[in-house]
């Protein structure tokens, strides 16, 4: 039973909604900031702060497992080289912020920009 398990499936199969959120982390990771829909942005989110968070510990276990979950060495490279030191000051969470920017034209769904915080300052 899946009582209180809720996952925002984004109307997509596992794979891709899989492979939908490894390239958005990939993206928001190599750029600093990506624009999505809100629940794209959401579960982007999730899983970037949890890499965050592992990248953080550095040692060889937690890298191999940041490896793992991301698509291209470029985007690790980002990760560790990058991102992970400007936010090192931080104490737990908050890497990442969601700003509302539009409502598309074609069908009204909102578009935020995900972005990391304090990364490029």
């Amino acid at each position: 039973m899946r009582h209180k398990r809720s996952q925002s499936k984004l109307g997509r199969p596992t794979d891709e909604r899989v492979a939908l959120v490894r390239n958005q982390v990939s993206k928001l990771f190599e750029h600093g900031y990506i624009n999505t829909t809100l629940p794209r942005a959401k579960a982007v989110q999730s899983e970037a702060e949890k890499l965050i968070t592992k990248a953080r510990r550095g040692d060889l276990g937690s890298i191999r497992q940041c490896a793992r979950k991301l698509p291209t060495k470029q985007s690790l490279r980002a990760l560790l080289r990058n991102v992970t030191p400007a936010l090192v000051d931080k104490n737990t969470g908050g890497y990442t912020q969601i700003a509302k920017l539009k409502y598309r034209r074609g069908d009204g769904a909102l578009i935020v920009r995900l972005s990391l915080t304090d990364y490029g300052s």
